[in-house]
C-alpha cells in the first residue's frame, strides 16, 4: 500500500492537493500527529486492500518536532508501506493574499507575529521536513486547475488523466435554462417537427424526426460550426483542468429539435475521443 504525506506552508494548498488526491482515489485524513500515523499505517495493513491509497495531511498544526514525523515515515517503510511525502509552498506576498481573501487566521498568528512574521516563522520550522520532501510543489503562480493538473500528473494513473468528460443535454426553453449548464445553444430557427402531424407524437430520437430536422441546409450550417467551435474549446477546456462540461441544447419543447441536435452531437463528441454522456431532459414532459 501507498501513504503520501501532504506537508507544506499553510496557504499554499495543502487542503486543495487533499481533495484532488481523494478525486483519485486516496483516503485523506487531515492534521494527524506522527505518532499516530504508524498505528494508523498498520491498520491500513491489516484491511486486506480496502485503504490501498492513503493521504495523510501534516502541518505545523501538529506542534511535534519533525524529527517524528522522520521516524514514523521509516517505521512504516519498515513494514511494507510505500511512503512518500509532497510538501507545497509559496511565496509570501501570494500566502499573505490568500489569507487577506479568506479572512482566516494563519496558525502561528496567535503568538503576537503579524501575518508576514508568522509565515517566516512557519517557513523556518517547516524547513527540516521540506529537506525530506520527495516531491516539491511552488504554487506560487498555480490556478486550482493547473494545481489539480500537475498533482494527477505526478500521482494520477492514466485514467485519472483521461482529461474532460462532456455531458450533452436537450431541454425545452419553455421549462427553463438548466442551470448546471456551461455552454447553451438554442436550435429553435430550425423548422419544427411539432407542426407535422405524422412527427408531432415522436421524438429526435425516431429517425423520421432526426431525418427531418437534418433534411435542411441550415441545421448542417449550424452543426458544422458548432462542430468547428467544440474542436477548438474542448482541447482547451482539458488543458485548464476542467472535468466535466456540460453542453445544452435547448428548442421549444425539448421533445424534438433539441433532442436530435443533442443526439448528433455528443456523436461527434464521442468520435473526437472525448467521454460523453447524452441526456434529454424534457423529451417525456
Amino acid at each position: 500500500m501507498e501513504i503520501l504525506i501532504i506537508s507544506g506552508l499553510s496557504g499554499s494548498g495543502k487542503s486543495q492537493a487533499a481533495s484532488y488526491l481523494e478525486d483519485i482515489g486516496y483516503y485523506t485524513v487531515d492534521n494527524l500527529p506522527a505518532e499516530m500515523m504508524v498505528k494508523f499505517a498498520e491498520f491500513c495493513v491489516a484491511s486486506g486492500g480496502h485503504y490501498d491509497k492513503v493521504a495523510l495531511v501534516y502541518d505545523v498544526r501538529a506542534g511535534e518536532p519533525y524529527t517524528e514525523l522522520v521516524e514514523a515515515m521509516d517505521q512504516m517503510r519498515s513494514i511494507g508501506v510505500v511512503c512518500r511525502m509532497l510538501f507545497l509552498e509559496a511565496s509570501t506576498q501570494t500566502i499573505v493574499n490568500r489569507y487577506k481573501e479568506t479572512r482566516r487566521l494563519h496558525p502561528l498568528a496567535g503568538r503576537g507575529h503579524s501575518i508576514e512574521e508568522s509565515i517566516q516563522a512557519e517557513r523556518e520550522m517547516m524547513q527540516p521536513i521540506r529537506d525530506h520532501a520527495d516531491f516539491i510543489i511552488n504554487s506560487t503562480s498555480y490556478s486550482t486547475a493547473k494545481l489539480r493538473s500537475e498533482l494527477l500528473n505526478i500521482f494520477g494513473g492514466q485514467n485519472d488523466r483521461s482529461g474532460l468528460n462532456v455531458n450533452v443535454l436537450s431541454f425545452g426553453f419553455k421549462h427553463g435554462i438548466p442551470i448546471e449548464a456551461d455552454l447553451v445553444f438554442d436550435v429553435r430557427f430550425m423548422p419544427n417537427p411539432f407542426y407535422e402531424e405524422e412527427l408531432k407524437h415522436k421524438t429526435g430520437l425516431d429517425q423520421p424526426v432526426r431525418d427531418f430536422v437534418f433534411s435542411f441546409r441550415q441545421t448542417h450550417d449550424f452543426m458544422e460550426q458548432l462542430e468547428k467551435m467544440l474542436s477548438f474549446l474542448l482541447p482547451l477546456y482539458s488543458e485548464e483542468g476542467k472535468t466535466v462540461l456540460v453542453i445544452a441544447v435547448g428548442c421549444t419543447g425539448g421533445h424534438h429539435r433539441s433532442v436530435a441536435v443533442a443526439h448528433e452531437l455528443a456523436e461527434y463528441i464521442a468520435k473526437a475521443g472525448y467521454q460523453v454522456t447524452e441526456n434529454h431532459r424534457d423529451i417525456s414532459r
